[in-house]
């Protein structure tokens, strides 16, 4: 479990960089379906797939940013004897 927090959550600036990414494409699916709204359906559609896949790109960013605070509680809570290294086994 620790290993798989490692990952996701080692680059908390490229985490935070996806969501606002994210949150900014939502914005513009927003866009797209009240523009929908007034004019042709079809841009409603559009508007729903911007939206799928910026949840999809926020969601991401923000379970990096979690998985890397979460992994900050977990090792600041653990006595440092019981920490994990970061071993070489070449």
């Amino acid at each position: 479990m620790i290993k798989l927090l490692e990952k996701i959550g080692q680059n908390p600036q490229y985490s935070l960089t996806l969501f606002l990414r994210g949150l900014g494409l939502f914005v513009i699916g927003l866009l797209f379906v009240a523009l929908g709204y007034f004019y042709h359906h079809l841009w409603q559609i559009v508007g729903i797939i911007t939206l799928a896949l910026a949840c999809l790109l926020a969601a991401w960013g923000y379970l990096g940013i979690f998985a890397n605070r979460w992994l900050n509680i977990l090792y600041r809570t653990q006595p440092a004897n019981k920490r994990p290294t970061n071993k070489n086994t070449n």
